[in-house]
Parts: structure tokens; sequence; C-alpha cells
């Protein structure tokens, strides 16, 4: 997955389609490519702006005193990271899944990934490990506010292709409860409570 840090981003959008949104008076979305979006949106739509503003005559002002804007000849540069509270009410709906608390992630939108999730914190694998691993090896933004000093990171992840992140999950958690299931003394097959023998058998680690 790749990460979309509104810190660093400067997100470009052209002018008069801009404009023309906000004349409108509809529900539009700025999306992070800078392409200007109408409600409904789609399911894996992130957007750096949301709202149907008052038309104005100065553009600068038009999106929200959290948004920093230049225009230049065509084109407008937006700047979103001050926005950043509200922009997660607005995409929370479409994430597949909320790391912008300090409680850490507690789900996945995905019913199927939420399937695995539940079954791997049996045998304490948390959704931390499993995050991290979607993160490296499968397709996927991060929207995210992360600065260095001092270290500060909020994200919401989107998922490009939910089949593909089941199948990077399921293989690591099932061989992950294999192998606790034949090597730790705290799992072994006679001791496992109705609950962790449930989630072996989810993981076809037992039949």
């Amino acid at each position: 997955m790749k990460k979309f840090n509104l810190f660093d981003e400067i997100i470009i959008t052209d002018k008069p389609t801009l404009v023309q949104a906000i004349n409108s008076s509809k529900l539009f979305g700025i999306d992070i490519h800078g392409e200007i979006k109408y409600e409904p949106f789609n399911n894996n739509e992130i957007l750096i702006y949301q709202g149907k503003p008052e038309i104005a005559d100065d553009l600068s002002k038009v999106l929200g005193k959290n948004y920093q804007l230049v225009e230049d000849a065509n084109r407008v540069l937006i700047k979103a990271f001050s926005n950043w509270q509200e922009l997660i009410a607005v995409n929370t709906p479409r994430a597949s899944y909320d790391d912008t608390t300090a409680d850490g992630i507690a789900e996945f939108s995905n019913s199927e990934l939420e399937d695995i999730g539940w079954n791997a914190t049996e045998f304490d694998i948390d959704y931390r490990t499993l995050v991290e691993l979607l993160e490296e090896k499968c397709d996927g933004t991060i929207l995210c506010i992360e600065q260095a000093n001092p270290y500060q990171f909020s994200g919401l992840g989107f998922l490009s292709d939910n089949k593909q992140a089941k199948n990077v999950l399921f293989e690591f958690c099932q061989t992950k409860v294999k192998d606790m299931i034949e090597n730790d003394p705290d799992f072994k097959i006679e001791t496992l409570t109705d609950d962790e023998l449930e989630a072996a058998q989810f993981f076809k680690v037992i039949p």
C-alpha cells in the first residue's frame, strides 16, 4: 500500500472544473488525484474535500479556512492537512480500516476480512500485525498525516482488492496458527478452548 501523506502532498485540480462544481450547488468532492466527484461517491473514493460551498468570488476561501489554496493559471493547488479531523469523518465510511485513534485498529469494514481478524485474535494475532502485513503485501492507499519530529501518525486504509487482502491474511494466519498448535505449549491441541478450536477450524488447520 502507498501512503498519501497530507502533510506533504499538494493536490492539483482543474480550476474551471472546480468553479463549475461550486456553481452547481451540488454536493461534490475532490479526490486525492485532484478529480472532481459528485455524489453518490464510489466505495473506494478517497476525498480531500467534500461539501456544497456557497458561490463565492474569492476561490481561496470557498473550501473553508482549513484549506490553503494557490491559483496558478487554470489550476488550483490545494493543501488539506489542516482539515484532517473533518476528512476522517468524510472518508471513514469507505475505509477498509481506521488507524486514527490511540486505541489502534479494532476491526475491518469488509466482513470477510473481519472474520479473519476476529478468529486470529484467538491465537493472539492482533489487528496491528494483520494491518502491517496488508500494508506491506497488498495494493491500496493509506490516507494519513505523518510527521517525523515529534512523530505523529493518523491514517485510514483503503484496500484496492479485498480478495487479494483476504488471501494474504488467510495464508499468514493459517501458517501461524498451525505453527503455534505444533510448537507453542500454550496452544496444544488438547488444551484449546472451544473458541480456539473454532478458529483453528476456520483457518483449516484442523478438520
